[in-house]
């Protein structure tokens, strides 16, 4: 079920998030641009389940997914992140706000 403050993309971007084997796969592609092959040397994992995660976040916008002749080359993609990154900024400005009010009430009861 969706959330009324959770777009399709911030969705699917928490969903390709919530793996440790798909954040792990982010690290990787953060450092170089990787085949499927390449990537699946580094896990303990057949190629297809490598490929499901690869799709996972390919949906969720992380990466994006080039082919270069029989090859698909995975690459980071920075801009898949602005969803989730700004879900967390609502929340993070709502707690600066609460703190800040809690913070001078405290301040005014000890005037």
């Amino acid at each position: 079920m969706k959330g009324p403050f959770m777009a399709d993309s911030t969705q699917m971007a928490f969903r390709a998030l919530a793996d440790p084997t798909r954040r792990d796969i982010l690290h990787l592609l953060s450092q170089q641009d990787m085949t499927i092959a390449d990537v699946s040397t580094r896990f303990d994992m057949t190629r297809a389940a490598v490929k499901k995660h690869l799709t996972v976040l390919s949906d969720g916008g992380l990466i994006t997914i080039t082919p270069r002749g029989r090859e698909r080359i995975n690459s980071i993609n920075p801009a898949g992140f602005a969803p989730a990154l700004s879900w967390f900024e609502f929340f993070d400005n709502f707690w600066d706000e609460n703190l800040n009010a809690l913070k001078a009430a405290i301040e005014k009861d000890k005037e």
